[in-house]
């Protein structure tokens, strides 16, 4: 100590004392402005905090409302094509609208020139029931709007009202229209079933077309990376101008992954005469399948066809209706979780025997521990940054909230809140403290 200044200098006593300090972040109270996206942020804190040794995750609640089939996630469209198609010129007294739906269907082709239907479902969350009625409405429905233009045409061509018969609109509801596809769930194997009444079909998947369509609709998957990633392919333009997705494109293959096949084409099972091999036609033997009364039997010929068929395909894996089951957040300057990446052939997996994991890739992993709509708090985790030395000085953070293979998490503008607990180190100042007569044992 130097006794001749005003100022002396007071030794460090090299003691500290260590403070716990929390902080509540809340995603409502960023930038809107600057940052419209809750997932991507950065964020003042209300002080500096000095001397950081360990930042961690003390707890959070998160919206479960997430959409696990959307146009952002590349899950919402599928393809399929007719190969046989029931031919009323092979029976007796066919009708017209019949003849006509046959050589309509016989001459489809879409933009893409390949006979290929394609059908998008609603963004959401679906449970089994759901999506097979969904999928049975899409299916139908774009066949029949498919036959609505084209007897359109035909009217205008030749003055008749075919359309109108065809479709049989009743209080603005279309009451007939196509409606020989089914779909099923089989509530035991978890599986869906898909048939027709009168027509045999294949599941396509054809990639081609479920690209194009992505691309054509301004699909963006709103992916990010943190500092350490380095991308790997990109599927598609991001015209959010967000980093690039790190998974081979194969890695999900959208919506025909998540209803169970895993095929790119699967072909059809025909019974072509069920009337004499009833045995053959597919029946779910628990219970009732898609009517109260139908005894499982949930694909039967059509009755309004002489001569049809039913074809059906079952699905090889079950229904994936939960969407991710974690998500990750990102902090600058804090992230500490090594995280592992799914295995590509490339040049890098080739020549290399090094693994194409991330390093800090993240600072907490989050259990999505129900579905939508709901709230889910925190639960036992031990996520924290450690430093040494102590950091000098934490004022602001930039969060990202993300998938495992980069996407941004959407929560629908639904807010989220999740504390930091920062041990901080106080340094002590040497005092040499003498006590009086007073304080001393006689």
């Amino acid at each position: 100590m130097n006794l001749s200044t005003n100022h002396p200098l007071i030794d460090s006593s090299q003691q500290y004392t260590i403070e716990k300090k929390y902080v509540s972040i809340h995603s409502e109270d960023r930038n809107i402005l600057k940052y419209p996206n809750p997932s991507d942020f950065e964020i003042e804190l209300p002080q500096d905090y000095i001397n950081v040794s360990t930042v961690k995750l003390s707890s959070w609640s998160f919206p479960s409302n997430y959409n696990v089939f959307s146009i952002h996630n590349k899950n919402c469209i599928m393809t399929f094509k007719f190969v046989n198609i029931y031919n009323p010129n092979l029976y007796a007294s066919p009708s017209v609208i019949q003849i006509c739906i046959y050589r309509f269907l016989s001459n489809y082709a879409n933009q893409f020139n390949t006979n290929d239907f394609i059908i998008s479902i609603e963004e959401g969350f679906y449970n089994p029931i759901q999506m097979a009625n969904e999928l049975t409405n899409r299916f139908n429905s774009c066949i029949t709007n498919y036959l609505s233009i084209e007897f359109q045409k035909y009217d205008e061509a030749n003055g008749t009202s075919y359309n109108e018969q065809f479709l049989s609109i009743v209080n603005g509801v279309i009451t007939g229209g196509y409606n020989d596809f089914i779909i099923a769930y089989n509530q035991v194997e978890q599986k869906l079933w898909f048939g027709n009444r009168s027509s045999s079909f294949s599941l396509t998947q054809n990639l081609f077309i479920i690209e194009n369509y992505y691309a054509n609709n301004r699909c963006t998957t709103m992916n990010m990376l943190s500092e350490n990633l380095q991308p790997i392919n990109i599927a598609f333009p991001d015209v959010l101008n967000s980093p690039p997705n790190t998974f081979p494109d194969n890695y999900i293959n959208g919506l025909p992954a998540l209803v169970g096949l895993n095929a790119s084409d699967l072909p059809c099972i025909t019974v072509t005469d069920p009337n004499n091999t009833p045995w053959l036609i597919p029946r779910f033997y628990y219970g009732n399948a898609v009517a109260p009364t139908d005894n499982g039997y949930w694909l039967t010929p059509d009755p309004n066809l002489k001569g049809s068929v039913v074809s059906y395909i079952e699905a090889p894996l079950k229904l994936n209706n939960m969407g991710p089951a974690y998500f990750y957040i990102d902090i600058a300057g804090l992230n500490y979780i090594d995280e592992t990446s799914p295995f590509n052939v490339s040049k890098f997996t080739i020549q290399t025997n090094k693994t194409n994991g991330i390093v800090n890739s993240s600072f907490a992993k989050i259990a999505v521990t129900s579905t939508p709509l709901s709230q889910f708090y925190d639960t036992v985790m031990d996520s924290y940054k450690y430093f040494n030395p102590p950091a000098e000085r934490i004022r602001k953070f930039r969060i990202k909230v993300r998938y495992h293979n980069g996407q941004y998490v959407d929560f629908n503008n639904f807010p989220y809140s999740f504390t930091l607990e920062f041990t901080l180190f106080t340094p002590q100042i040497l005092r040499n403290l003498t006590a009086t007569k007073s304080y001393t044992t006689l």
